[in-house]
């Protein structure tokens, strides 16, 4: 589907830095699909609560980075992090995680850098 959607607007995939294809409202079926990314991420948002990464292990472990997304409500939310990173690592040990705020923009220079980090070393020649 990405292939074909790809295709059909004509995309040359050779002047794109990134290109995000993002799945809604499920962690199951995306873990089970390889789509030749780079680098695949996980979302969870404060609001859905610590457990995520213990009810749906599969996307943690099919995942590289884990991004824990509006941490300006987890006050509000009484979102725990401490339990929420111990059970991505009893899940992933040694996951990198990012904490997000689009709101107040907490933790995005970091996993901006991060991006840049991973674009520059995908596009660095291999040296054998």
């Amino acid at each position: 589907m990405v292939a074909k959607a790809i295709e059909e607007v004509s995309w040359d995939l050779s002047q794109l830095d990134f290109l995000f294809v993002e799945n809604v409202g499920n962690l199951v079926c995306p873990s089970s699909y390889d789509l030749g990314e780079d680098l695949r991420l996980v979302l969870i948002s404060v609001t859905e609560g610590e457990d995520k990464p213990l009810k749906y292990p599969t996307i943690f472990n099919s995942a590289d980075v884990a991004i824990v997304t509006k941490t300006d409500l987890a006050e509000a939310v009484d979102f725990n992090w401490d339990a929420a990173y111990g059970n991505i690592q009893a899940v992933r040990p040694g996951m990198r995680v990012f904490r997000l705020s689009s709101k107040t923009g907490v933790g995005m220079e970091e996993y901006l850098q991060f991006l840049a980090s991973r674009l520059a070393e995908i596009r660095s020649p291999t040296v054998l």
